[in-house]
């Protein structure tokens, strides 16, 4: 995918000056040995930091070897100092985990005492402002601190990805979706930039490309990638055309941003103007990782990209919708299975999820805006959806949220999306989450998040949270199971 920084990871060992440097050095070794037998992509960094010269000769090592997210490695306990002033100078995610205790008789010459020195390194990284990312249980053998780098990488390249990423959007955004409307402070704070504009800039931007010589390519493109769901050939140049403006917009103004993403306002007027809806052409970007939120909704774009950031793959952005009838979980009721009425809902937009992550598709009609635009006459300015059932598989919701009063709140729940005729239009789906009734009253509701939810095609959650925490959000809520109640949960029911 596009759009997605390259996580190019390097490991750089501590050593305190009274331990055996050569046990540190060691331990390093081995680390890097075992991520190359599990095809962990690391570079092994020949500093040993011990004092704060050190420091500057690993910083100057790391800069040279183009290394963008980095891991500290205890071998032994440590220097404190030091250790915290190489992640303070450092530009990019730091990792901070500790070697184990090789074996019962080492435990003279060979004790690294790592799990005491990690406390002492929590405590500075905290007097200097450093959030690192530390695992759930931060010291191992060589193997397990191997896999503990695997689930760091994708962490990484969400924070590499928000630290040069810039926002679009088009058009103010709406009255009546005033949810979305929150305010941009925070972006600045976690690095976003954001470029607001008009929607007559959009306008205009469509009217230029008129004519580029691009557009015939990527109308035949269209038509490749709809096949037999091609119902309006006669449209895809026009779509095309507006494709071919968002794309070198995109690729003329990101300035000192490395990526970007959209939010932009696609209706009312959009139709009447532009002729068609835009959700295909939304579709088309997110599958490339350039994701396009409706309805000027630029926290929906920024979670969004934090998604297929973290999975690599095209995320989307759904209204959590409606409720699952009780005649369709009673007809379908081994495709449900354990599930409870309440843990199913209706993800659904209007057909701006990528083909690749459909299960069947074709080119439609938007039919809330046809009834609100051209009621009484064939489908014409509200053309231009993908139309389908959303694939079945695992899934993620996730949001990061600016609140009213200028602050950071976020949820992650993980579920999956049931192999089930929805029976509606639409890009949607039947969506499963445990304990979802709960989560949807007493977080989704409770803490006022908005109707929308970016959706990755995985299983992100751990990524997703421990991106949220590195960007030193406090309030991360997900789906509790039964009997775990949430602050503002009633005990008696």
């Amino acid at each position: 995918m596009q759009n997605m920084p390259e996580v190019k990871a390097g490991i750089v060992a501590v050593s305190r000056d009274c331990f055996l440097i050569d046990l540190s050095r060691n331990r390093r070794k081995r680390v890097v040995e075992e991520c190359k037998k599990k095809n962990i992509p690391v570079i092994e960094c020949q500093t040993i930091v011990e004092n704060e010269r050190d420091v500057l000769k690993a910083l100057e090592e790391l800069d040279s070897r183009n290394i963008n997210a980095l891991v500290i490695y205890l071998g032994n306990f440590g220097p404190e100092g030091p250790l915290s002033m190489l992640a303070e100078r450092f530009d990019g995610p730091v990792m901070l985990v500790g070697a184990a205790e090789d074996a019962g008789d080492k435990l003279i010459d060979d004790r690294g005492d790592a799990y005491c020195g990690m406390l002492n390194a929590s405590y500075n990284m905290a007097l200097r402002w450093q959030r690192p990312y530390i695992p759930e249980y931060p010291v191992g053998l060589p193997g397990e601190i191997a896999d503990k780098i695997a689930d760091f990488i994708p962490t990484a390249r969400v924070i590499i990805g928000l630290s040069g990423l810039k926002i679009f959007s088009f058009g103010p955004r709406p009255q009546d979706f005033l949810a979305c409307n929150a305010p941009v402070k925070p972006l600045y704070d976690i690095g976003v930039e954001i470029m607001e504009n008009s929607e007559l800039d959009l306008y205009d931007l469509f009217r230029e490309a008129e004519g580029d010589p691009e557009i015939k390519t990527i109308a035949q493109d269209m038509a490749n990638e709809l096949g037999q769901g091609n119902n309006y050939p006669d449209l895809l140049v026009k779509l095309a055309q507006y494709e071919r403006a968002l794309v070198k917009f995109y690729e003329e103004n990101r300035g000192a941003s490395q990526y970007a993403v959209f939010a932009n306002k696609c209706w009312p007027a959009f139709e009447k103007y532009f002729g068609f809806v835009p959700c295909f052409i939304n579709s088309r970007l997110a599958g490339r990782g350039i994701p396009v939120s409706c309805e000027v909704d630029i926290y929906g774009a920024l979670s969004e990209y934090m998604v297929s950031a973290s999975t690599e793959l095209p995320a989307t952005l759904l209204d959590i919708n409606n409720t699952v009838p009780y005649d369709m979980i009673e007809d379908d009721k081994q495709i449900v299975g354990d599930y409870k009425p309440t843990d199913l809902f209706m993800g659904f937009h209007c057909g701006n999820t990528a083909s690749s992550c459909m299960g069947s598709f074709s080119m439609g009609y938007q039919l809330i805006m046809k009834r609100l635009q051209e009621p009484d006459k064939e489908p014409d300015i509200t053309r231009g959806n993908l139309d389908g059932t959303i694939r079945p598989g695992d899934v993620t919701i996730f949001r990061l949220q600016g609140t009213a009063d200028t602050d950071l709140r976020s949820y992650v729940a993980q579920g999956e999306i049931l192999d089930m005729n929805p029976r509606s239009f639409g890009g949607i789906g039947v969506f499963a989450i445990r304990e979802m009734g709960r989560f949807y009253r007493h977080v989704l509701i409770g803490k006022q998040f908005p109707h929308h939810t970016a959706v990755g095609f995985k299983h992100a959650g751990k990524v997703l949270f421990n991106a949220v925490t590195m960007l030193g959000v406090g309030d991360i809520s997900h789906n509790k199971p039964h009997g775990v109640y949430y602050p503002d949960e009633n005990p008696y029911g």
